[in-house]
């Protein structure tokens, strides 16, 4: 059970498990070319919880995905969703108590696992853990390398629709905007201290448009559609609507480039090729940072409690809130230097199905 190589013409059918969040769900992605290569005639099911599912529709590696909601589903009902698929294969990307029950009673002989804690007894094939020293993508990539699985992409994947886009269109029309000629911002983050203030946000959009003249299209959250309110009102930037995570990617694969905290957004950004321009605080930009795309970050390199991972800050959240529009705008320059010498490669095709 140690080495699959010899062994591939016999699994038949695999399952995925990420549950969340959308962004870790994205980066998890990288992992599904290179199983549908390795196994170019099994099925590959994917199992999410269900408010992130959107993250693989249209995703042709994956033939189908399996959803759960845990307020309206105890463990046990997930544990028999996927038992009756008969899975010969099932690699736990995530590694929580939960996920580790359902691989360890999902009825799959070959069961691939991170060894945390008393986790590593629902594995036989177990991945030694990286999450503190390489990239999110490549700590997923790991349990190919431990199966001799060859990795020849690296790249998460975010898939469009003609529709996504078309609806990306109709809003650039209405609102006067060119495709490639404005600069989306993107103001969400996973929790509060990850998030730059309002205020600065709205000096950034004055300063991208007097400075770099071109307008500014802001993307939101649900709970943030008041704050997006108020950025556009103070600043003349261009409130987007509600949006799917999809027409949201569609408006981004539209953009110049981005301007983000640390998020979803961000990692559906560089998954399309878009140039992001990405501000980080209390999480690490080596671990979790944009990949694969051309990007800069920039942080509040002053404080020494920088990736402190922390949900709650006992000092007032220094990192967001004495980062500077000005520091902010500097880092947009550099960007603007890399996409405006070339260094961005054509992505006109990717990521649309």
């Amino acid at each position: 059970m140690d080495n699959l190589t010899n062994h591939r013409s016999q699994i038949r059918s695999i399952i995925v498990i990420k549950p969340r969040a959308i962004g870790d769900v994205l980066l998890s992605t990288s992992v599904l070319p290179n199983l549908r290569e390795a196994y170019p005639d099994a099925r590959i099911d994917f199992l999410v919880e269900s408010f992130a599912s959107e993250v693989l529709l249209s995703n042709p590696n994956i033939d189908h995905v399996i959803t759960y909601d845990t307020r309206k589903e105890s463990s046990l009902s997930i544990i028999l969703k996927v038992r009756k698929n008969k899975y010969e294969m099932a690699v736990d990307l995530f590694g929580n108590p939960r996920t580790a029950v359902i691989t360890l009673l999902s009825g799959a002989r070959v069961r691939v696992g991170f060894p945390f804690k008393w986790r590593r007894y629902a594995y036989n094939i177990l991945v030694p853990p990286r999450s503190g020293s390489v990239h999110n993508v490549e700590f997923n990539l790991d349990a190919l390398r431990r199966l001799g699985i060859p990795v020849n992409s690296r790249s998460p994947q975010f898939f469009l629709d003609q529709k996504h886009l078309d609806f990306a269109g109709r809003f650039l029309i209405s609102h006067g905007l060119k495709e490639g000629r404005f600069v989306s911002i993107n103001i969400g983050g996973g929790w509060n201290i990850k998030r730059w203030p309002v205020d600065k946000f709205v000096e950034l959009s004055k300063m991208i448009k007097s400075e770099l003249h071109e307008p500014v299209a802001v993307l939101y959250g649900p709970s943030e559609v008041e704050d997006a309110r108020r950025i556009c009102e103070s600043s003349g930037a261009v409130l987007a609507p509600p949006t799917s995570l999809k027409e949201m990617g569609a408006i981004l694969k539209l953009s110049h480039l981005l301007v983000t905290n640390d998020s979803g957004p961000m990692h559906i950004a560089a998954a399309l090729g878009v140039p992001t321009l990405a501000i980080f605080g209390p999480t690490s930009p080596r671990l979790q940072g944009p990949y694969g795309n051309i990007s800069e970050i920039v942080r509040n390199e002053k404080l020494d409690c920088l990736e402190c991972n922390l949900t709650r800050c006992p000092i007032g959240n220094l990192c967001m809130t004495q980062l500077d529009p000005e520091n902010v705008f500097s880092r947009l320059q550099a960007l603007l230097v890399k996409i405006e010498s070339g260094a961005t490669a054509s992505t006109s095709s990717k990521g649309v199905s």
